[in-house]
């Protein structure tokens, strides 16, 4: 499933190149904007849960284990994520067993809950203001901010979120601007705002910072 983006990366790239010559000169090294392709909603938010304060190799590692539960995925492929039900009736144990902390398992476990009951409900989710959909999302145990910055990010594609409580984006920023440490919130708030109201790609320009000069 592509990425649902809500806005011309042309004006994007203008916008930013015109306004920031540091980010000009990432877009520059690191090419086009390649956010991560959107998900189903509700999978996303799973997939959101379980990478939380995890490398992406160990995460990876688990997320394999964990969907083996659920059996095969589409066109055959090795495991699935599993609906609300399957996921309320998987045992401590299973979960355990795939290498999923019991905090996670309570955290999916009420994000299954939410959606059963319909307190979470993703029809209509996509028209929603910004500050909307993250009222709705941390309701959710373990869901926060940073999530709901991830989930508008990726899966709504939307342009203007600037997820400053994402430690790599900041230590992008202390790379990029030559800072001797990554900013504060609040200052990466600041160095943020003439980014907008093209602060998503921005951001993603940040995390590649991280990485170093783009080999070729």
């Amino acid at each position: 499933m592509p990425s649902r983006l809500r806005f011309s990366l042309a004006k994007a790239y203008a916008h930013l190149r015109a306004a920031d010559p540091v980010l000009a000169a990432l877009i520059e090294e690191h090419g086009p904007y390649r956010p991560r392709p959107a998900m189903d909603h509700y999978d996303s938010l799973l997939r959101t849960i379980l990478f939380q304060q995890l490398a992406g190799a160990a995460a990876r590692s688990i997320q394999r284990r964990w969907l083996a539960l659920y059996g095969d995925g589409p066109g055959g492929g090795e495991g699935r994520y599993p609906t609300p039900q399957e996921l309320l009736a998987t045992t401590d144990e299973a979960f355990r067993g795939a290498g999923v902390s019991r905090q996670k398992a309570g955290y999916m476990r009420s994000l299954a809950e939410h959606v059963v009951a319909g307190d979470l409900d993703f029809a209509g989710i996509d028209a929603l203001p910004d500050d909307e959909v993250t009222r709705r999302l941390v309701v959710v145990k373990g869901l926060g901010e940073w999530s709901a910055h991830m989930f508008l990010m990726f899966q709504l594609g939307r342009p203007d979120v600037l997820p400053i409580g994402d430690l790599g984006v900041r230590i992008g920023m202390g790379i990029a601007y030559g800072l001797d440490a990554p900013p504060t919130p609040a200052q990466a708030r600041a160095i943020g705002e003439p980014w907008a109201p093209y602060r998503s790609v921005a951001s993603w320009y940040m995390w590649r910072a991280t990485e170093g000069p783009r080999t070729t």
